[in-house]
């Protein structure tokens, strides 16, 4: 196993994990007796837990390297995963929930850290292939959790086996992980500045669309466009579908057309798959929306990402937390603020603020081309 093929496992592990507890959230729910409001509440711990960790994990890699911060990072998600099935305590399922949402956070950003590395170290594009591995891991997670309850394993036991499933594959990869990292540059955390500010907003805009679509999808198709509840499911899993697809290929993409226009292109995919999703009554219409949508945001964030690897306006130790952040932050608000929204009008005019925003993402990735050809020529 070389140090490409190593990346895209620990991609996929951390995609396997996400959707593990995203099956288990309606368990961890019963088991606590708590109901929707304080449970909404329980689910920021993780992202509490995520924020905390973030910001120190790129002094953390470039300590002590990035084999050994994922190996820890990923244990303790091994060793948090099975409490979160069945704790009965709600304050005991928020400090689990903070626990593997640290370990999660240091995972999410070493990762990272290590594919920009190996990205640049190649001179091809990898990005897209490895977020790819994160959707194909959120895919392979959910659909086996799925299968292991329905052969009649118990939620506890069916986490288990991921969780050793997840410590096998760290096994194997964990030779070929990089030893190493970038040098200390700075301080240990900055707020992000010049164009890691601009890749940071972009970030956070994508990722602010991504938890719209995840987690407002099914109630838009329910509430909105009267389709069955059994089939509110359909939005998402059209959406994510096609963004593991348009990740995938995304390198190759990337590599013929240039980042500058896949970003482009993807802000007017994306636009154009949320103004039919706005504007369609159809459930078949309403779902090419989201494949759209879904095709469009595919590579964003992963040539974000290769960015930070090309910019000089902060040290790459802190540039990836900070960005990394940002977009977690997109992914924890955005849901938010729709519901906002929507309380106050309707799911269909938190849309059009996401729209908006995607918008105004080119804009500032246009921004983003002409800072990156001044350096080029400096």
């Amino acid at each position: 196993m070389n140090e490409k093929i190593s990346t895209r496992v620990i991609f996929f592990i951390a995609g396997l994990v996400t959707a593990t507890w995203a099956v288990v959230v309606p368990f961890a729910k019963i088991n606590t007796g708590v109901n929707d409001a304080l449970l909404g509440t329980l689910l920021l711990c993780l992202g509490f837990g995520a924020m905390i960790a973030m910001p120190v994990t790129g002094t953390l890699t470039s300590r002590y390297g990035c084999r050994k911060v994922i190996s820890v990072a990923v244990a303790i998600i091994l060793l948090s995963m099975p409490f979160l099935t069945f704790v009965t305590s709600p304050v005991l399922l928020g400090l689990t929930l903070l626990v593997f949402g640290v370990g999660v956070g240091v995972t999410d950003c070493a990762m990272n850290v290590q594919a920009i590395i190996v990205e640049k170290t190649s001179n091809t594009p990898l990005m897209s292939g490895f977020h790819g591995m994160f959707s194909v891991g959120g895919i392979a997670g959910a659909g086996a959790m799925t299968g292991l309850m329905s052969l009649g394993f118990s939620v506890v036991t069916s986490t288990l086996i991921i969780a050793l499933a997840v410590l096998a594959l760290l096994a194997v990869s964990i030779k070929t992980l990089l030893p190493y990292a970038n040098p200390v540059e700075g301080p240990a955390f900055a707020i992000p500045r010049g164009t890691v500010l601009t890749l940071g907003l972009i970030c956070f805009i994508i990722f602010m669309a991504e938890g719209t679509v995840l987690d407002w999808s099914a109630l838009y198709l329910v509430e909105s466009r009267n389709i069955p509840d059994t089939l509110g499911g359909l939005g998402f899993a059209a959406f994510a579908t096609s963004m593991t697809i348009g990740r995938l290929t995304g390198d190759a993409i990337v590599g013929k057309y240039g980042a500058l226009k896949v970003v482009m292109a993807g802000t007017l995919i994306a636009t154009l798959g949320f103004l039919i999703v706005i504007n369609s009554y159809t459930l078949t219409v309403v779902l090419v929306g989201y494949l759209l949508i879904g095709i469009g945001c595919a590579n964003i964030v992963p040539v974000m990402f290769s960015q930070i690897g090309k910019q000089k306006s902060m040290p790459q130790m802190v540039a990836v937390p900070a960005v990394t952040t940002l977009g977690y932050i997109g992914v924890l608000a955005g849901p938010a603020i729709i519901g906002y929204i929507a309380h106050h009008s309707s799911i269909a005019h938190g849309f059009i603020f996401v729209t908006a925003l995607v918008v105004l993402a080119a804009l500032l990735s246009f921004s983003i081309r002409t800072l990156l050809k001044e350096h080029a020529t400096a």
